[in-house]
């Protein structure tokens, strides 16, 4: 099938609702109430494709390099079994919205139901986690605040959804 008649399908799936891919975002750290938790709720009811969000939690103080080891298990406990994995780590690649857009509907048209992002915590993600991912992808070089930094890939996420519908939110 061509990649136009693939939009198109898309574009149908979306109007019509389907729920063509089942986004896991699992992130380190629990979102409270506040501006960040609004955005988030708003971008969530917004995406046409299924969204979950797995939080994960290390209470024990550690030491850096532990701390990674321990949260790199509750991350990858937390996501669904065969997912595609996308590591969001600063040494990653940087990708424009189109690209990410255009990734996402490849994955989509190839039939992957499961898309899992992955958050670390302060001191990034472990090497277990890096070495998992199908890819790795940066939101720039400057540093962001976790619970920002899901908010901006969810609103990525929906972003990629609007392009890949023809919907006018991404202009």
């Amino acid at each position: 099938m061509g990649r136009r008649n693939a939009s198109a399908r898309r574009s149908r799936q979306l109007a019509t609702g389907q729920k063509t891919m089942n986004i896991t975002i699992a992130a380190v750290g629990r979102m409270k109430a506040g501006a960040e938790k609004s955005l988030w709720d708003d971008y969530a009811k917004r995406l046409g494709w299924s969204l979950t969000l797995k939080e994960v939690e290390e209470k024990k103080p550690l030491k850096p390099p532990q701390m990674k080891i321990k949260e790199a298990g509750l991350l990858l406990d937390a996501l669904p079994k065969g997912a595609l994995l996308i590591a969001m780590d600063r040494n990653g690649r940087p990708l424009s919205s189109p690209a990410f857009a255009k990734k996402l509907g490849a994955w989509q048209d190839d039939g992957i139901r499961d898309i899992a992002f992955v958050i670390g915590g302060s001191d990034g993600l472990d090497k277990s986690v890096l070495d998992q991912a199908q890819l790795k992808i940066a939101m720039g070089e400057m540093t962001w605040p976790h619970m920002l930094a899901r908010v901006m890939l969810l609103e990525q996420i929906y972003r990629a959804q609007c392009i890949l519908s023809n919907h006018p939110y991404h202009k």
